[in-house]
């Protein structure tokens, strides 16, 4: 490994999404596994703290508010930072703030994805690969390489609380299994109809947890309003923080999810998964990583599938054909 101060002290940057942030973990227990010794500090977005509270591995995490004060948060972060003296910082995006305040930052190394504005600036730069059979948590292990550190790549983890398990202790005393139907973005959402479908199609024995952010509560109401199932579908929306639901998936039959958030808390607590991927397709890397995962999409094939990296607002051609052909039968064979 490149000479550094013993212990070696780390950041890595990773502002972008919720799923993002729980595919980085990935990278602390890595690191963790190379350089036991090693302090490792990690900067998100303002929102995603809680994602590491109770994480044995991060010695501290730095939060950006990049809605309410993006500049001034931005040049107080940038001052921090640089006080820090760090050995090494990774830089997991590809776009120009992180990249301007690792180039910044006075650290002995700094590492990133050459597709990065400013990646000219950083000691080392990385190839970004978007190809099939290149998942994430491998695309950002490729960070390690300038340093040596090339073991084995492992899973994402995270860590809820005793509080956190207790929390959810009441709800899984008897088998239930969690949907999460909504998404940030509309292509990459099963139609709320289908889900509804999917909803009166599993076993009657089974009890249903819907999840979501608060914003999406309404939302999932409407959707058990339609289901048939009173007192057997339960809407937890907004109810429950990340590490809580993440627990709650834990001890699931099975977790239903889009190409979202609620997906990447599966894989990072090894629950049993069924990925719906619409407009969007595993072969970007963001596929499902629990033992037991399986991917359901159309059989259908479609030229327009993919039509973005991200999804989209609407479905550019009008039928949304990508997700109308996932079959609710093949979604309910658990």
């Amino acid at each position: 490994m490149i000479t550094v101060t013993n212990p070696p002290r780390f950041l890595i940057n990773q502002t972008a999404f919720i799923g993002d942030v729980i595919l980085a973990t990935a990278l602390l227990e890595q690191l963790h596994q190379a350089r036991p010794d090693a302090i490792l500090d990690v900067l998100v977005r303002k929102g995603n703290e809680s994602l590491l509270a109770n994480h044995p591995f991060v010695n501290e995490v730095l939060v950006w508010d990049k809605k309410k004060a993006k500049y001034s948060s931005l040049w107080q972060l940038l001052k921090t930072i640089r006080s820090r003296r760090y050995d090494v910082v990774l830089n997991l995006q590809r776009f120009g703030t992180t990249g301007l305040l690792t180039a910044l930052s006075n650290a002995k190394v700094t590492i990133g994805f050459a597709k990065n504005p400013f990646a000219r600036f950083f000691s080392y730069q990385v190839e970004h690969r978007i190809e099939p059979g290149i998942h994430e948590i491998h695309r950002n292990a490729e960070l390690l390489k300038p340093l040596n550190l090339t073991g084995p790549v492992v899973k994402p983890k995270l860590y809820p609380s005793t509080a956190d398990y207790n929390t959810v202790r009441p709800y899984q005393s008897m088998p239930y299994v969690c949907m999460a139907p909504t998404s940030v973005w509309f292509t990459k959402q099963y139609p709320a109809e289908r889900w509804i479908d999917l909803m009166k199609a599993l076993p009657r024995n089974l009890t249903i947890y819907l999840l979501g952010a608060p914003a999406d509560a309404p939302a999932c109401d409407a959707m058990i309003a339609l289901a048939g199932r009173k007192g057997e579908v339960i809407n937890l929306a907004g109810k429950l923080s990340l590490l809580q639901s993440a627990a709650l998936q834990e001890g699931a039959v099975m977790n239903y999810v889009n190409d979202s958030a609620p997906l990447h808390l599966c894989s990072a607590m090894n629950a049993p998964t069924t990925a719906i991927f619409c407009s969007t397709v595993p072969e970007f890397g963001f596929g499902p990583l629990a033992d037991r995962s399986r991917v359901v999409q159309t059989h259908e094939i479609l030229d327009c599938k993919p039509c973005n990296l991200h999804g989209k607002s609407a479905c550019p051609l009008g039928h949304f054909r990508c997700a109308w052909g996932i079959s609710v039968s093949e979604l309910a064979s658990i």
